[in-house]
């Protein structure tokens, strides 16, 4: 179990295992008696993903009387969070579901024959005893475990509607509703499970085995009992089995599986491939960097089943509503046999609109119409390689009025390079070459995870230069680092870095060095100055100039992002101004805030929250985590390979395809266009129906095909977001 605090509350998540078989009834069960706890606030339970998140106030209550309540409720407490759905189960139960549809259409339609054609008594009661038996089964189990905990719910009005039909000798009225009831259950589950179900395709791209290298020959090796460090080798057409990293060979890979990517990616020694998807050509030998639990294709799994386990804000709302809801239809009920008998009114007709007023009123479609669209909306962008963290996140995707892009990585390629290397020309006393420079920059970049010191080291290795030894590396967030090379302190940064770290200090150089750099970012290259610290003080060696290249397609994201709606798009990022506005100018964005340290970052996304309440921060999920953190809505790119990115983001785009942008706010936004479309179904199917019955009144089959197809018809309503691209 795992605990995470917050000022009031915290919330706790237990892996639960089913035993029994009991299913959603066990599931609603186990939610209501964790309701029950005093100082649980929230409580969402699915065996299907083997969780149960609770959110409760530790000053009340705690961990240890949660753990102790869900094992009162028959399941066991396991001590990983991570357990994942029984397939066999929930398709065997389904299957069983579907046979007491079958028995229970059957008893219904055989007692309606044999009461038209006046058959035997005992044929027509027998058979609409089997309808009863197997129509109301499912919905018994639900309705006592429910009054267990004191509470109703709708599986209890059902029932009580069937029963209440029988005794006024209306059978087949009870067998149909029953009948249909059970069925839009089935229908139901197999909507939901179908949309838990598509991502699990997924695990199917894995092969169960490994060809891996052992003393120089090929050895079939099951996948979990591959290491971290073997190498193993797939040929054209076969299925890559473990994440790893390519050693030897070239070819190309289809990652559409995992990173939505329609066209095959160029592999080579050094680049990154991933577990589930297909080695197109090219034979490949393959160094696994992760085991197979640990693989991209697996978190992915695991993160989407996670969050269809998070309820959107509008499935929390109702299910809240659901217990007073339903206890105001029992009492319309009521109401509505008692104060027409109390005026005088025929016992028989009166139950019989009361009956009918239950079923109508009944909110089924109400409470399936939102995660029968949420789930289908995370399966489907499970599918394109968007991993939604929760059915929140899908609903906010829906709202954002404004983005924010980081640039390096996001906008641009990210894989900057290093183009000139210049060394000041009027230092007299300065003998050092462009290699000699380049050098000693690279000597202190080495200990940087920055894209532009990791150009740097690519050129120095690119030209085989000897690098010397760096000791005290030192690092100033978005200004620059410096290192001890040679008995000389090296300073490399941007002019914010030599105007307040080294501004106390006289610096041989810096004029003409900081008019170089304007040149140079005037002609759209980002530029850094190199200078060396001695005992005679800081002289100016040099300065280094780099380019990055903007992603295809990105101007055409942002048209496609405009014609979504969105009001606002701003670029951040630490570069320089003129660079900055260079790559705003081409891909047609709005506003461009340059030179920014992480924190002011922080704070311009806070000032776009002030000003638009709802926006859209995107970049590349490490070095913006607290901006990302601090949108409405954090969008990560590339998370198929970065830890840091599936951890800090809402939204993670499994690989860097840019049109993927557009699909979220365009995913997020037809998810709420059909959550509105199902409530208005919903609610409009009870008002229709209930304001007949008390103006006028219907029969009680019209009641229950009404309420039944409204339920199948939002349930099949929020389906169709699977198809969604």
């Amino acid at each position: 179990m795992s605990v995470t605090e917050s000022p009031q509350l915290s919330t706790c998540t237990v892996s639960i295992e089913r035993r029994g078989g009991r299913g959603e009834a066990g599931a609603r069960g186990l939610e209501r008696h964790l309701r029950t706890l005093s100082g649980v606030h929230d409580v969402d339970v699915s065996f299907r993903t083997g969780s149960a998140r609770i959110t409760y106030d530790a000053e009340v209550t705690s961990e240890e009387a949660i753990r102790d309540a869900v094992r009162d409720r028959d399941v066991s407490v396991q001590a990983d969070a991570g357990s994942t759905t029984d397939e066999v189960s929930t398709r065997s139960e389904l299957r069983r579901e579907a046979v007491f549809v079958g028995l229970t259409l059957l008893g219904m339609v055989t007692g309606l024959v044999t009461g038209w054609l006046d058959g035997p008594p005992l044929l027509l009661w027998a058979a609409y005893g089997l309808a009863y038996a197997f129509g109301g089964w499912y919905g018994l189990k639900g309705a006592v475990e429910t009054l267990r905990h004191g509470a109703v719910d709708i599986d209890l009005l059902m029932i009580v509607a069937a029963l209440g039909a029988l005794s006024i000798g209306a059978p087949f009225e009870g067998a149909m509703l029953l009948f249909l009831f059970s069925l839009s259950n089935t229908l139901q589950h197999y909507a939901i499970g179908r949309s838990r179900r598509a991502i699990k395709s997924l695990v199917e791209m894995r092969p169960d085995e490994a060809q891996v290298l052992r003393d120089g020959e090929e050895v079939t090796v099951p996948v979990d009992d591959v290491a971290v460090g073997d190498v193993f080798v797939v040929r054209p057409g076969d299925k890559i089995p473990l994440d790893g990293v390519v050693t030897s060979g070239e070819g190309t890979v289809d990652q559409a599986s995992l990173t939505g990517e329609s066209v095959p990616v160029p592999k080579e020694p050094g680049d990154e491939v991933f577990g589930g998807t297909i080695n197109e050509s090219g034979s490949l030998e393959i160094e696994v960097t992760r085991q197979a639990h640990e693989s991209a294709i697996s978190r992915l799994i695991h993160m989407v089943e996670r969050a269809q386990s998070e309820k959107a804000p509008t499935q929390r709302l109702i299910d809240r509503l659901e217990q007073p809801y339903v206890l105001g239809v029992f009492a319309l009920t009521i109401a509505a046999i008692a104060v027409p008998l109390a005026l005088g009114s025929e016992f028989t007709s009166t139950f019989y609109r009361a009956m009918t007023l239950m079923v109508a009123a009944s909110p089924c479609a109400v409470i399936i119409s939102t995660p029968a669209a949420v789930l289908s909306a995370i399966a489907s962008g499970g599918r394109q390689g968007v991993l939604f963290k929760g059915g929140e996140h899908v609903e906010a995707a829906a709202n954002i009025d404004a983005v924010a892009f980081d640039k390096t990585g996001t906008l641009t390629r990210g894989d900057t390079q290093l183009t000139d290397v210049f060394v000041r020309e009027d230092a007299a006393d300065e003998t050092l070459t462009d290699n000699e420079l380049l050098s000693l920059a690279a000597a202190v970049q080495a200990r940087s995870e920055h894209h532009l010191a990791r150009a740097t080291v690519a050129k120095a290795e690119e030209r085989s230069l000897d690098v010397p030894d760096a000791q005290r590396f030192q690092s100033v967030a978005g200004k620059g680092v410096r290192a001890d090379v040679e008995a000389n302190t090296i300073h490399i940064g941007n002019r914010s870095y030599f105007g307040t770290v080294l501004e106390d200090e006289a610096i041989a150089g810096l004029e003409p060095a900081l008019d170089r750099l304007q040149t140079l970012e005037a002609a759209g290259k980002t530029s850094v100055i190199v200078a060396r610290e001695d005992g005679d003080g800081v002289t100016v060696l040099g300065w280094l100039a780099f380019t990055d290249t903007v992603r295809p397609g990105a101007a055409e994201m942002i048209d496609d992002l405009r014609e979504l709606g969105v009001e606002h798009i701003i670029m951040l990022t630490g570069d320089n101004q003129r660079v900055a506005e260079r790559i705003a100018d081409e891909v047609g964005i709005d506003e461009v805030q340059a030179e920014l340290l992480p924190e002011e970052k922080v704070a311009t996304v806070e000032d776009l929250v002030e000003q638009h309440e709802n926006v859209a921060m995107v970049g590349d999920g490490i070095n913006d985590a607290p901006a990302l953190a601090t949108a409405t809505l954090g969008i990560a790119m590339g998370g198929a390979g970065t830890d840091v990115a599936l951890d800090t983001a809402d939204v993670v785009l499994m690989g860097d395809d840019l049109s993927k942008i557009p699909y979220v706010l365009g995913l997020g936004r037809k998810t709420r266009r059909t959550l509105t479309v199902n409530l208005a179904i919903a609610f409009g199917a009870i008002a229709l129906m209930v304001g007949t019955i008390l103006i006028r009144g219907i029969p009680l089959p019209l009641a229950v095909v009404g309420h039944e197809g409204s339920t199948v018809l939002v349930s099949l309503n929020g389906l169709r977001l699977l198809g969604y691209r």
